[in-house]
């Protein structure tokens, strides 16, 4: 079965507002060296939007103080990823919670002939729910990084993780995840 990694939202912003997302950070890195060893297709998500956010409907209260900003526009360093891209990983710009929101990661994970996702990103209760539920929408086998993820209010990511997606994903840490993965020739 083909896999993909998805990072999700490790950009400046989404870094510095959640607390203790340096260790999510750390484990998303040991896990997308994991991923690159063995040859999985990689995916850098990011949000972003045009300058002045014309993609935000005003009647959306959770981007409420995101207008009038430039915060998360295409080119403020708060959409800076924390964890770079390398040639040939792909990048997906996405305009709303998960990943495959107003995006295009359907057609490039189809394109891969994936047919499992494993995630990592911030926050827990934003883009990994998110992105969790529209891949299993779409059919896609999904495993969650629980270490690799991180939410601002950690008890919202301890119940995310064992009540709502564990009966739908598999959870795994990185150092079990890695543990699955085959050795690349």
């Amino acid at each position: 079965m083909r896999e993909a990694l998805l990072l999700m939202d490790f950009q400046h912003y989404p870094v510095q507002a959640v607390p203790g997302s340096g260790a999510a950070v750390g484990a998303a890195r040991r896990a997308l060296a994991a991923a690159r060893r063995a040859g999985l297709t990689v995916i850098h998500i990011r949000v972003a939007f045009r300058p002045g956010h014309p993609e935000i409907p005003t009647r959306i209260h959770a981007f409420d103080g995101l207008l009038g900003t430039e915060v998360f526009s295409e080119t403020n360093t708060h959409t800076r990823f924390e964890i770079e891209p390398i040639e040939g990983e792909v990048v997906v710009t996405k305009r709303f919670y998960s990943g495959f929101g107003h995006s295009d990661l359907d057609i490039v994970l189809r394109a891969a002939g994936a047919e499992q996702v494993t995630m990592a990103g911030l926050a827990t209760s934003g883009v990994v729910l998110s992105t969790v539920r529209d891949a299993l929408e779409r059919g896609y086998r999904t495993t969650v990084l629980a270490d690799a993820c991180a939410d601002p209010d950690p008890e919202v990511h301890r119940v995310l993780m064992d009540k709502v997606i564990a009966p739908n994903a598999d959870v795994l840490t990185v150092d079990a995840w890695t543990r699955t993965l085959p050795v690349a020739a």
